[in-house]
């Protein structure tokens, strides 16, 4: 196999090697966060509906975040069957795995457009959009639906060229069309007055540069590895493979994504400023876990490379490493939101736009939840190495312990009197819970037994 634009990750120090390897993917959650962060902040501060413009785009995302998830299990899912094949050095499975998933999740992004496009004004109503930014809203999510073959393009994209080593090159094009989405936000809401529809157009037009770009290096990486014979356009044992790979991570996105849903449904019917005040908020948190979420994605391939190679003590070692890395990051986010958590939220609406009781909820949603990102930065580590290993069940089992309580904690402690703060403790309570459930599934991974749980650190 020909490796020259691909990095073996069962080879060197395994720190070096995940400092190296997983920093571009974390700077790649930075900037895909931006697309929505700058939409928010421009309508936020420059739109004329102020306030109602962020309510709109934070209930469309909701709706969004439904439909990418399939498109972030494309994602997880190739990228762990390549780095599979490609730490066993078998070039043919890696070149019919790209064209097996290629064709497979074609045909998914097909789907999952014809039901946005379709049922767009249903699913807003079902989570009470308020009429006063009702059209908007579906402006938004009209438009950022008709993105989604590039977002597919590019999650699964980036996904391929993870798993083949290469880090970088997404994050540096991604960087380019960021600074593009900046500069039509600006100019579709600020000159033409486009609104909400210009920051949807903004990130329709940034995700399609991003995406062509890296479809162009992919073609290159892929005509660097020659494989010994002629590989199969559609292989159904590889087809079994990326379904029992994506399937869990579709599932757990999506099925997160269907429990904020039925939050941002209660937090709706408190009203208007619980509904800015949570979008704000929720945006802020999110942001510092999307970072820890793509350096264990990292983590992940890492694991499947260092598996096929029968390296176990180095999955053990990467899994101290990346965890090590995250919780820095980490603790540096929750010292930011825990320290400037009205000053953050100003910054997403003009104050003689956003109510003080909009600010307060905002401010008690971050100091509660920002407590508790160490917590979750170690379940989200220790169901990438679960995953990585092929422990699909333990990942799933985890993932939908935290989502399950925390929909229910929802309802029930904000129908028991807590109000706005029974929001705030569901969301420490069920990331608790899925910690301790993650760490079991990691510590009892079957190819690791016998393996020591702190191995030498520079490991090579």
């Amino acid at each position: 196999m020909q490796k020259k634009s691909s990095v073996d990750l069962t080879c060197g120090s395994v720190w070096l090697t995940l400092l190296k390897y997983t920093l571009p993917l974390f700077g790649c959650a930075m900037v895909q966060q931006l697309y929505s962060l700058v939409d928010l902040l421009v309508v936020g501060n420059y739109a004329k509906e102020g306030a109602l413009a962020v309510d709109a785009i934070g209930n469309a995302t909701n709706v969004i975040n439904i439909l990418l998830a399939f498109a972030i299990g494309a994602n997880g899912g190739c990228s762990v069957i390549i780095a599979k094949h490609f730490g066993a050095k078998d070039s043919v499975k890696v070149r019919e795995t790209v064209h097996t998933s290629a064709i497979t999740f074609s045909a998914m992004c097909a789907v999952i457009m014809a039901v946005g496009l379709g049922f767009a004004p249903q699913l807003l109503r079902a989570l009470s959009v308020h009429g006063s930014y009702f059209d908007s809203c579906l402006c938004y999510l009209y438009i950022y639906t008709g993105s989604l073959p590039f977002v597919f393009l590019y999650n699964v994209g980036c996904g391929i060229c993870s798993a083949l080593g290469d880090s970088t090159t997404p994050f540096i094009f991604l960087v380019i069309s960021s600074l593009l989405n900046v500069a039509l936000d600006l100019l579709f809401v600020l000159p033409l007055n486009m609104d909400v529809a210009g920051a949807a157009w903004a990130t329709f037009i940034s995700q399609a540069v991003s995406s062509i770009l890296v479809a162009i290096v992919l073609a290159r990486k892929l005509r660097a590895i020659r494989p010994d014979r002629k590989p199969k356009l559609f292989d159904k044992a590889i087809f079994g493979d990326l379904c029992a790979t994506s399937v869990p991570i579709i599932l757990q996105q999506s099925f997160v994504s269907v429990g904020n849903f039925f939050v941002m449904k209660r937090i709706n019917l408190i009203g208007e400023d619980a509904t800015t005040g949570f979008t704000t908020a929720f945006k802020l948190v999110t942001i510092s876990n999307t970072g820890v979420i793509n350096m264990t994605n990292g983590l992940a391939n890492f694991a499947s490379q260092n598996k096929a190679a029968e390296k176990y003590e180095r999955i053990r070692a990467g899994y101290l490493a990346v965890l090590t890395f995250t919780l820095a990051v980490t603790l540096a986010f929750m010292a930011v939101l825990l320290s400037l958590p009205e000053q953050l939220t100003r910054l997403f609406v003009q104050s003689d736009k956003l109510t003080p009781a909009a600010i307060d909820y905002s401010r008690q949603f971050l100091i509660i939840v920002s407590c508790f990102l160490p917590t979750v930065c170690v379940k989200i580590v220790s169901d990438g190495a679960v995953r990585g290993c092929g422990g699909n069940l333990g990942f799933t089992v985890s993932t939908f312990t935290d989502l399950i309580l925390r929909v229910a904690l929802v309802y029930i402690l904000t129908g028991a009197g807590w109000g706005f703060s029974g929001v705030c403790w569901a969301w420490a309570i069920g990331w608790s819970v899925s910690m301790f459930l993650a760490v079991i599934f990691y510590v009892r991974i079957r190819c690791l037994k016998g393996v020591k749980i702190f191995p030498r650190r520079n490991l090579t």
